[in-house]
């Protein structure tokens, strides 16, 4: 728990992603072979073949993506209320009500300043407010604070993240602002601390700015040219009361989900079955999931392309506050991503170049 609420609580907004990434670096470096951070930002740790299948070992990329959503502050008035763009995709329904953190850079030294996105006050609407939801572009941050206090920390620029920290919410769930992804980054993390007997070269790989566009993994996956991909992202439950009873697909606590195909993918039918007879093997809990986009779209059709798709634990009330996932859903898509290295070239053709 220790290792998943540190990245669960450290900010790490798309473009603004270098102090989640000093972490990741740190706990990945111990167990790599070689550790790099590329242009963008991305950290890619390689765990070099124990076992390898032939010669020039095969090439499977782990990939999880650091950024979380968050804002960037477009405005500050005469009043110091602070006006902000989104970065990354927001419902607006969501928003009034919660907490958040501006990182000012205006003075000599950073700062953080603690500040709410208010609802509009119940005296204050008429018929009409009550029905519509307030627009991304009328939203504000009130920190309380006079506005010159506000203007000497605050300028335009500045990166805001929501700031819901970790929390164990009953017994095995867990909650919390940014499990897509950074549930996936602890995967990534604990899974690569674990590899043993690896007949494939393994490189982890935490991307950034993924919610903005998927714009990090593209460099990362030209210089690896990968084999096999296995991006790691939340499944998609539906086990909830909104979902019509014929949707329903990957309920928290069923095991990790796999994904089938994706808005941006289709997954290698090869690798799917890998991946599966690895949960059957030892004993892992899984799920078939139909999801969202992921990294996985650009490596697998990077290069001469690769064998990919995704995997990862069903987390509901995605890009909100209350993200939620059970722990024995976690562990299930750990234990996928430390034995399958082990299995990986076996879902390869023979005549793989």
């Amino acid at each position: 728990m220790e290792l998943l609420a540190k990245l669960s609580n450290i900010p790490g907004v798309s473009g603004f992603e270098h102090e989640a990434q000093r972490l990741v670096g740190d706990e990945l470096r111990p167990y790599a072979d070689e550790l790099s951070i590329d242009r963008l930002g991305n950290v890619i740790a390689l765990r070099k073949a124990r076992k390898p299948s032939r010669e020039k070992p095969y090439r499977l990329i782990y990939c999880a993506h650091v950024d979380e959503i968050g804002f960037m502050v477009s405005a500050i008035d005469e009043r110091g209320f602070i006006y902000f763009v989104p970065i990354g995709g927001f419902d607006a329904r969501t928003l009034p009500s919660h907490r958040v953190t501006v990182y000012g850079t205006a003075g000599e030294r950073p700062t953080t300043i603690e500040g709410v996105i208010p609802g509009k006050p119940g005296w204050m609407t008429d018929d009409e407010d009550r029905k519509r939801v307030i627009p991304m572009d009328e939203l504000f941050v009130d920190t309380g604070l006079p506005p010159e206090r506000v203007k000497a920390a605050v300028q335009v620029g500045d990166v805001i993240n929501l700031s819901k920290q970790f929390e164990v919410l009953n017994d095995e769930i867990v909650t919390g602002r940014n499990f897509d992804d950074r549930i996936g980054t602890y995967a990534l993390v604990e899974s690569f601390r674990r590899i043993e007997n690896n007949t494939v070269d393994v490189y982890a790989v935490s991307t950034v700015q993924e919610e903005v566009g998927v714009r990090g993994a593209p460099t990362a996956a030209h210089a690896i040219q990968a084999d096999i991909c296995v991006a790691i992202d939340g499944s998609l439950p539906s086990d909830i009361p909104f979902a019509k009873s014929h949707r329903e697909q990957c309920p928290i606590g069923g095991g990790t989900g796999i994904y089938l195909m994706d808005n941006r993918t289709i997954g290698d039918r090869d690798l799917l079955r890998g991946l599966m007879d690895t949960c059957e093997k030892h004993g892992i809990p899984f799920q078939r999931n139909i999801g969202g986009g992921t990294d996985a779209s650009v490596v697998q059709r990077t290069g001469s392309g690769a064998k990919a798709t995704t995997i990862g634990a069903p987390t509901r009330y995605m890009h909100s506050t209350v993200q939620m996932c059970h722990v024995r859903d976690i562990q299930a898509t750990v234990d996928l991503l430390t034995y399958f290295p082990q299995y990986a070239h076996l879902i390869l053709p023979d005549d793989w170049n």
